[in-house]
């Protein structure tokens, strides 16, 4: 999984220089002129993704003390800016860009006509790229974005630096009034969220809530981050006086708000429940995808290749002599054993990081024999904040600083070791870090090919994800498991976990499953623990839809790759392929279908 909403680059003015020469008054130059514009104006109103950027300093200073303006009003002047930017693209004459330049036209054209469609459509939630229909829940909500992104996106190099850390802190509290008001709009819209994620909303509130206001991270962020600085001053203190008389406060509204809403929520309630609940589902399913497929062949691509991959896991565990029982009960016989698991202190975590971060380096010496081109980014992987560990996901990949003053990371959350048997953690790595996630998205910020609005944002899942996917195939396809059969059934049983997911996000939000049994599903189907199951379900019950981003992509990504194999026969080159699928940057599925079938025919 990708964090999104933090794409960040190498020096936007590095990148600007170096945009290639279009011919004065070309379409080609008229599109670059109106796409860096949205970039700029889209820092502009962004603080979060400014900072996020490297790109909170010069004449963006000020912007380093300000969060985003999440308000209701606010979210309604970005649909008409996105309306008015689409009618912009309009007025370039398509016909006449050139290939790359018609890429770039497809990419954002169609992520703002989705825009401006599903905000005009839903007036509730957001309705953008992935749709997510709850303001607050156990992963959507500034109380636990902000957070994080003070702790680990604000940088204090100086005074000034801190400064502008207390005027977010004090911002914090407004931002999440603005939640709240967003919250108290869409209820009255009849959008009410399954009880058990106002529980797992709740907790995490309190979590933050009800500890002394100096051992929150709040504080403790500054203080290490000043100390390390060497900056004089009582930051610390500051910091303590503004959460306790206003970010506290704004938490007890919160807790309250959402207290109030579970005594009218319903068990296990999916995006069926929502207001125009099927068509929503279903735009939500085509928007993850960036696909025209249903629900219904979503649903029934999953039971598909449930089957078919666990036809494979069944042939290699019955090699290493595990014949007894379902596929999935000797997964998880594989799951518990204890030579499969690191021990769940602090050491075996630290243990289990240096073992991926090694794991990586050993398969940085591999790539050359699949991709031309390997980016500069260097990526690290990390622990999931403990303070953030109960609600968020699994795992997922943030990109780097702009400005080069942070990596690459992979987050894995290590609340339980004994999620992350050894034998399927080589594909997550490859998955989440190379040649997956960070080997993707790297190759697009290094690019000066690619606009830098591209490259900082109006990406894809499907193809993120799918990409992710297709990376973990890869990896098998150059070998590192011909001594790891085992290793094998851990990168199938990946795959047959994402397939899961497209029968489970479908029964959920189509099908009127509720979470006992697509948590059972999962159990039965993959092998994974109930608690690690439930943690799943409990996320797609709040996303609907984005789950069935990384099946069908791979899905896809493996079709156009064998599409172009077969048309190319003797003349297809795998390094070729991926230079032309990932320098042109990420797109949507249907655009990348365009592209693969234009670079094929130039080949042939």
């Amino acid at each position: 999984m990708i964090a999104i909403d933090r794409r960040s680059f190498l020096a936007a003015g590095a990148a600007l220089a170096a945009a290639p020469a279009f011919a004065q008054g070309s379409e080609d130059a008229k599109l670059r002129a109106q796409l860096d514009a949205i970039f700029e104006q889209t820092v502009d109103d962004s603080p979060e993704f400014a900072t996020g950027l490297g790109l909170d300093k010069g004449a963006r200073a000020a912007l380093k003390a300000r969060l985003d303006d999440n308000s209701l009003a606010a979210k309604q002047r970005r649909l008409e800016r996105a309306r008015g930017w689409l009618a912009g693209l309009k007025g370039v004459n398509r016909d006449a860009l050139s290939a790359s330049g018609k890429v770039d036209y497809d990419v954002v054209a169609y992520h703002l006509d989705r825009q401006v469609y599903g905000g005009d459509r839903y007036k509730f939630g957001s309705a953008g790229r992935n749709y997510a229909p709850y303001v607050l829940s156990q992963q959507n909500g500034v109380y636990s974005d902000i957070p994080d992104f003070l702790d680990s996106q604000h940088r204090v190099t100086t005074a000034e630096d801190a400064e502008a850390y207390l005027s977010r802190l004090s911002a914090f509290a407004v931002a999440m009034d603005q939640d709240l008001e967003r919250l108290r709009h869409d209820v009255a819209l009849g959008v009410v969220p399954p009880d058990f994620t106002c529980g797992l909303t709740l907790a995490q509130l309190r979590a933050l809530r009800n500890q002394p206001a100096e051992k929150t991270i709040l504080v403790t962020s500054i203080a290490k981050k000043t100390a390390d600085a060497k900056i004089p001053g009582d930051w610390a203190g500051r910091a303590n006086r503004i959460v306790f008389s206003e970010v506290f406060p704004a938490l007890d509204r919160q807790i309250a708000a959402v207290t109030q809403l579970r005594a009218r929520a319903k068990p296990d309630v999916g995006a069926w429940a929502l207001p125009d609940g099927a068509a929503y589902y279903a735009d939500a399913v085509k928007n993850s995808t960036t696909t025209n497929y249903t629900p219904d062949q979503v649903h029934q691509m999953g039971l598909d290749q449930v089957a078919e991959i666990s036809a494979r896991i069944d042939a290699i565990l019955k090699s290493q002599g595990m014949t007894r029982g379902t596929v999935a009960e000797r997964l998880t016989a594989l799951n518990n054993d204890p030579r499969q698991l690191y021990a769940n202190t602090d050491d075996g975590r630290a243990k289990m990081l240096v073992d991926l971060n090694r794991q990586m380096d050993e398969m940085y010496a591999l790539l050359p024999k699949a991709f031309r081109t390997l980016p500069k980014a260097k990526v690290e992987v990390r622990r999931v904040p403990v303070f953030i560990q109960d609600g968020a996901s699994n795992g997922y990949y943030q990109g780097a600083a702009l400005d080069g003053s942070r990596p690459g990371a992979f987050y894995i959350n290590l609340k339980d070791t004994h999620d992350w048997p050894r034998y399927n953690l080589p594909s997550l790595v490859y998955h989440e870090a190379t040649p997956g996630h960070h080997l993707q998205i790297a190759l697009a910020q290094e690019s000066d090919r690619i606009p830098i609005l591209r490259r900082t944002g109006y990406g894809s899942s499907a193809f993120s994800e799918g990409w992710g996917l297709y990376a973990e195939q890869l990896a098998d396809e150059m070998g590192v498991y011909d001594k790891d059969l085992l290793g094998r059934a851990g990168y199938l049983q990946s795959l047959l976990f994402r397939a899961a997911r497209l029968v489970v996000d479908t029964g959920i939000h189509a099908k009127r499953w509720g979470r006992a049994k697509a948590t059972q599903y999962l159990v039965d189907v993959v092998g994974y623990t109930p608690a690690r199951a439930q943690r799943e379900v409990e996320r797609y019950f709040v996303s609907p839809g984005q789950a069935t981003s990384y099946k069908v992509g791979h899905t896809v990504w493996v079709k156009l790759r064998e599409d172009a194999r077969r048309k190319l026969g003797p003349k297809f080159d795998l390094r070729a392929f991926h230079d032309a699928a990932l320098l042109s940057g990420n797109m949507p599925l249907v655009v990348l279908e365009r592209h693969i079938a234009d670079w094929t025919a130039r080949q042939a």
